[in-house]
């Protein structure tokens, strides 16, 4: 199993979905964690996640104990505009769990408590509180993908209208 972005009860639809597109556009995994604050068949996570559902790979754990159960905390990287350490510090692995919490709570108290060495941010301006969550999955998975070398391929069109197949981490790298 590959690296995968982890959602811990997500309550906004359209984020969840948006989240959706990143993963099948990298390659990335999706766990959806605990009670979500929708139903699967929303029509306004269907729509943001286009038909982009059968790409990706998507658990849904029913709380925190289950997702735990199923996968090491070795691979968990946890993600809040609270941490200390910026996120390109993060120590990333081909199977990270990049966690996020939810729109309205952030993480757990259970986990920044017991995790606190694991918590990372995203470099903010001072007076910005936080980042959309699929804005800020997309920063860290992006990012992740930078650091492991990971190949994400897209073709690029040229001034000239010609494509050239591009490798997308090639591309971050330079």
């Amino acid at each position: 199993m590959g690296l995968s972005v982890g959602l811990i009860e997500p309550r906004i639809p359209p984020n969840t979905g948006n989240i959706v597109r990143l993963c099948a556009a990298t390659g990335v995994g999706l766990h959806l964690i605990g009670k979500l604050g929708f139903l699967l068949d929303d029509d306004r996570l269907r729509r943001a996640g286009l038909d982009y559902w059968d790409q990706v790979d998507i658990w849904v754990h029913p709380d925190w104990p289950e997702f735990r159960h199923a996968i090491s905390g070795e691979r968990c990287l946890y993600f809040s505009a609270h941490g200390v350490r910026s996120h390109f510090e993060a120590p990333y692995m081909h199977n990270s769990v990049l966690i996020f919490g939810s729109e309205t709570r952030g993480l757990p108290a259970k986990i920044t408590n017991k995790y606190p060495d694991k918590i990372f941010r995203i470099p903010m301006k001072e007076g910005v509180r936080n980042l959309n969550l699929a804005t800020a999955a997309g920063i860290v998975v992006y990012e992740a993908i930078r650091q492991l070398r990971l190949s994400v391929g897209c073709s690029i069109e040229m001034a000239d209208g010609q494509e050239k197949s591009e490798n997308m981490s090639r591309a971050l790298r330079d």
